[in-house]
This record gives structure tokens, sequence and C-alpha cells, in this order.
């Protein structure tokens, strides 16, 4: 694994077109991410982070790749003062968040028999930065609970903070 990257697989008992709509379709990722997307879902396309109501939108994060049932990549969300307050964010975690580059995050997409490889790569990192330490906890929690939802139609309830 790469300084800069963070990756995680898992295998869900599922297909290549349903892991696409379930990191696609809002009303999905809703409910296992909590996030809808407002996008076109093509490459260059700007994407909206809608969080329980708070509207997250920067020129630079867009849609990187997209072939429906194979590839999807984009980059990372921009944190926002409201985003680090609404998720109660400490406004020193926040601050060094803030500093950090930008990342991007790709999914593959691999039919394996009778399932679906899931390959999350979160690049571009800091290799020391906040942001890894994060989404080291974050991605694991959250690829686990769109498993749980496309193999028993249940997302996995979110943890206490």
């Amino acid at each position: 694994m790469d300084s800069d990257s963070f990756v995680y697989t898992t295998y869900i008992r599922t297909t290549p077109d349903e892991v696409w709509k379930a990191l696609t379709d809002p009303a999905l990722t809703r409910r296992y991410w909590g996030v809808a997307f407002e996008t076109e879902w093509t490459p260059g396309a700007s994407m909206v982070w809608d969080e329980g109501g708070r509207r997250t939108v920067d020129p630079e994060q867009v849609v990187l790749a997209a072939e429906p049932g194979r590839l999807l990549s984009y980059t990372w969300h921009t944190f926002t003062p409201a985003w680090a307050a609404a998720v109660r964010l400490d406004r020193e975690v926040y601050a060094r968040l803030a500093r950090e580059r930008r990342s991007r995050v790709t999914f593959a997409i691999e039919p394996s028999g009778d399932t679906v490889k899931l390959t999350v790569t979160h690049g571009d990192l800091e290799p020391d930065g906040t942001i890894k330490g994060l989404i080291g906890e974050g991605w694991p929690a959250l690829v686990s609970s769109l498993k749980s939802l496309l193999e028993t139609g249940e997302e996995l309830p979110e943890p206490p903070r």
C-alpha cells in the first residue's frame, strides 16, 4: 500500500450493477452513508454533497471517472466549518483537515464468481495527515454497511459518537 493511499477490499453477494446503483443512487447512499450526491455522474461533473440538509459545494469537488458497473472515482469533499460543527469535530482537528490537500476516492467494481469484489482506494492523502487516520476507521464501517444493505436489505445501525 502506498503511503499516500488507503485501500479496502470486500466481497459482496450481489451484481456489479447493484453496487453501482448503491454508490450513485441518493436514496441508497443516504441509507448507509447519510449523504446524497447531486451530480450527473460523468467525468468533470460537479458534485454537491447533501448531508442532513447541509449542502457542500466546491468547484474542485468533481467526478473523475464513471463507468457504470465497473469504476467510479471522484475528488473527496470539501471540509467546511458547517460540516465540522455538524459532525462535532474539534476545532483543532478541523483546522488540520482544512490545510490538507484534496484527496480522491476510487471504487473498483469487479465480478468475482457469485459475488462482486469492491475495492475502495482513497488516494492523494497526506502520508501522516489527519484524513488518513479518520478514513482508516470510516471506510471499513461505511463499506460494511453498504455490504449489509445489498445482502440483507438493511444497512448497519450508525455507531454511537
